[in-house]
């Protein structure tokens, strides 16, 4: 979808230098940069670079402001998320046609705002609401009295058990099972067998979430599972019932929560993390990539780096690995 430089930067919060009457078709890399495309440079050593590629425009911050060099330019305070929001508007896909499939299977009471796309053997049970403009991908399942916000979009073959809360503007991409049963069980101890513990809650997902492919998220047992607006959750995360996420979390992939922990807002958990039942991670904590927190242990330090299993500041660690390194050598 074709913009001109002036109009995105009135989009994107960001001025113009040069040619503002630009069209742009797209966006790429400095490298693989072509006529009509958009790239983005964050500090001034790679300006030059930018200018000479074969782009149209190049996003950069206030340190080109004093550019002669004709290229146009889109000048941001960020222009890493001016160049983020410019490639949303470029390359946005192809909105579905509104309207229900011909193999669909919609109950009647179902309601479906206006503009929604049901596509493709899609199967929505009875009670569920379904927002303006959202898409529901095909294959997908969506159980009875689930609700689903506006500009929601569902990838081919997404889950929802019933009584699912899903907020307006949330992307869930293909294979995501939202609201199962947790993995809860009493084990009698007359016959050593275990028995289901009661998997009743909801679970509920805030406005402008992500969740990535094959993730799955528990229903609260008796409460409610939430995650908080804004948090990003990447592919094969799974997170346990009763679970308290907050808002602005990023969780990379294949992260394993355990039931009851709680994630204060603004964390950042690497790849392969893993977090023991009851646990609390407090605002602002970062937790690098494959690391565990035991059950019912607190982590706290806004800014703080923590890494190891269990889980320890990134600074502690390193030195605990350099006394192990030395240790070895004698």
């Amino acid at each position: 979808m074709k913009r001109s430089l002036k109009d995105l930067a009135e989009q994107v919060g960001g001025r113009t230098l040069g040619n503002a009457a630009v069209d742009l078709a797209g966006v790429s890399n400095i490298q693989s940069a072509a006529p009509g495309d958009l790239v983005f440079v964050e500090d001034e050593k790679n300006l030059l670079l930018a200018l000479e590629s074969c782009a149209s425009a190049v996003v950069a911050g206030e340190f080109a402001a004093e550019e002669t060099r004709m290229k146009p330019l889109l000048i941001a305070s960020q222009p890493r998320l001016a160049f983020a929001r410019a490639a949303q508007i470029l390359c946005a896909a192809t909105k579905p046609k509104p309207g229900v499939h011909s193999s669909a299977v919609v109950d009647p009471t179902a309601h479906l705002g206006a503009n929604a796309a049901v596509e493709e053997r899609v199967v929505i049970a009875e009670r569920v609401t379904i927002g303006d403009a959202t898409r529901i991908g095909a294959g997908s399942v969506i159980g009875a009295g689930v609700s689903i916000g506006r500009d929601c979009t569902l990838y081919p073959n997404v889950t929802l058990y019933p009584g699912t809360r899903i907020g307006n503007h949330v992307i869930i991409h293909a294979g995501a099972v939202l609201g199962s049963d947790g993995f809860g069980y009493v084990r009698d101890k007359t016959t050593g067998r275990y028995e289901k513990f009661p998997q009743i809650g909801r679970l509920e997902i805030a406005d402008h979430v992500e969740i990535g492919a094959n993730t799955t998220i528990d229903r609260g047992a008796l409460e409610v599972t939430r995650i908080g607006r804004g948090t990003k959750i990447d592919n094969l995360v799974h997170i346990g019932h009763n679970c308290q996420i907050g808002e602005d979390v990023v969780i990379a992939a294949q992260t394993g929560f355990s039931g009851s922990i709680v994630v204060e807002n603004n964390v950042v958990l690497g790849g392969q993390v893993g977090i023991g039942e009851h646990a609390r991670i407090g605002e602002g904590v970062m937790l690098g990539g494959q690391g565990g927190v035991l059950p019912k242990k607190i982590l706290r330090g806004k800014g703080v780096a923590f890494w190891g299993t269990p889980a320890q500041p990134l600074r502690e660690y390193l030195k605990q690995l350099a006394a192990l390194a030395r240790l070895a050598k004698k």
